[in-house]
């Protein structure tokens, strides 16, 4: 199957690194250098990265029109191969998952991976009102309503109990100052458009999808939506909230490597379901195992 026609450039973007292509899609309301900046060293020592912002964050400017998913998927693999990366696998992050599974669906002889955090489909009942409430406390320009709102929804509790109050304090009035002014069209893409349930049995790629399990805002019900529908599809599981780059960078890099550089991964046994079987390892290690 060959790929839908390329769209002009319009994505600004870091390229980094050197080896086989990985190409990144980041977070509604993130950004590239927000979502992977703490793992971009491990990821650039093995990768040639492409990390395109999304219109209104970072090194892109913010859309004159609403967002649409086919439209942005399509942009992101114009970024990597505007770059001569004419082949790659993409890390997806919570919205950049159904992004990559588009991409995927929209250019199969181009992606040849993915790796999906912290991802889903579509967006079920509670995790609209999750979002509604998101949006609802931006467009009111309430930032310090909001900042505490994404703080106790993106943030594991186990986090959130043991930071100390200065902590928290400081965090808050950094998230007040953060926020992309392209967040209401990422969050307007999320609840009106995303919806790639019908792509899912369609990925042929090798895929790991990494389940943050202590999700108070894409929670494992999603995580294990898209491993139970993509074929084959590799599980792992990450004991953190939302924000694996805050709580567990270092693991986080690791199980997205270890997946993307273990060709063996293909000929390890499966479970019932047709899942690869990731066995538990080491306190300190990355979290994964097959479910």
């Amino acid at each position: 199957m060959s790929s839908t026609a390329l769209p002009p450039p319009s994505l600004g973007r870091i390229v980094r690194g050197t080896g086989p292509g990985l190409l990144l899609a980041h977070g509604a309301g993130g950004g590239i250098d927000t979502n992977f900046g703490p793992i971009m060293a491990s990821l650039t020592a093995h990768h040639t990265v492409v990390g395109p912002d999304y219109p209104g964050t970072g090194r892109t400017p913010r859309a004159e029109v609403p967002l649409a998913l086919d439209a942005l998927a399509d942009a992101l693999v114009t970024a990597a191969v505007e770059e001569n990366v004419d082949t790659f696998a993409i890390a997806g992050y919570s919205l950049g998952s159904p992004v990559a599974i588009r991409a995927a669906t929209r250019h199969p002889d181009r992606v040849s991976g993915l790796v999906l955090t912290a991802g889903f489909a579509h967006p079920n009942p509670r995790f609209l009102l999750a979002a509604q409430l998101w949006r609802d406390l931006l467009r009111s320009g309430d930032l310090e309503r909001l900042a505490a709102f994404m703080s106790l929804i993106g943030l594991s509790a186990p986090t959130l109990d043991t930071i100390s109050q200065d902590n928290l304090d400081t965090a808050l009035k950094a998230a007040t100052t953060t926020i992309p002014p392209g967040a209401l069209e990422h969050l307007d893409l999320l609840i009106d458009q995303v919806d790639v349930r019908e792509d899912l049995a369609a990925i042929t790629v090798p895929t790991l999808i990494i389940s943050t399990t202590l999700d108070q805002l894409v929670t494992p019900y999603h995580h294990r939506q898209l491993a139970d529908t993509i074929p084959g599809a590799t599980y792992a599981e990450l004991s953190t909230g939302h924000l694996p780059f805050v709580e567990r960078p270092e693991e986080w890099s690791a199980l997205l490597l270890d997946f993307l550089g273990n060709a063996s991964v293909r000929r390890q046994p499966h479970d019932h379901r047709g899942h690869v079987v990731v066995e538990e390892i080491a306190p300190n290690s990355p979290s994964a195992r097959c479910r």
